[in-house]
């Protein structure tokens, strides 16, 4: 379980610091922290800059952590497996060119049937529900959804 959690926090890191090279301009370009005025409007936020980044009235974003699971189809059918798994592997090339897709990546064998990963850049756990019922594999229920939750930034 540890390991599990140990990548899950990898993945989570790689992703915020693929999003933060992406931005021209980092937040820590424009704020400089006061720890002494944490509860007060930060005189030095940009909500140009928020704005252009996607993030909110605080300059956070929101992530979608989705951990995928084994799922209940157990066929033997090889030729329908590789057919899904095919199109999962499209699927997650479609989300990435989308820029919907930030990180994905599978687990080791593991005893609580965990699969992999997928962290989405969408603002609800709806738009992700929506985004994954396009993938074939968890279609054909090959993998399924264990948790998902939004992931402020």
């Amino acid at each position: 379980m540890m390991r599990v959690i140990f990548k899950i926090t990898v993945f989570i890191c790689l992703a915020l610091m693929a999003e933060k090279a992406m931005a021209d301009k980092t937040m820590a370009d424009k704020v400089k922290a006061d720890k002494t005025r944490a509860q007060t409007t930060n005189p030095n936020y940009d909500a140009e800059l928020a704005a252009t980044l996607g993030a909110d009235d605080y300059g956070m974003k929101k992530f979608v952590l989705v951990i995928l699971k084994t799922g209940s189809n157990t066929t033997g059918d090889k030729e329908a497996k590789g057919k899904a798994f095919a199109g999962h592997f499209k699927n997650m090339n479609r989300l990435v060119e989308e820029k919907k897709l930030i990180v994905a990546g599978p687990f080791g064998k593991n005893s609580q049937s965990y699969r992999g990963l997928f962290i989405l850049y969408v603002a609800s756990i709806e738009e992700a529900n929506t985004l994954l019922q396009t993938d074939p594999a968890i279609k054909s229920k090959f993998l399924a959804l264990f948790h998902n939750t939004v992931v402020p930034r």
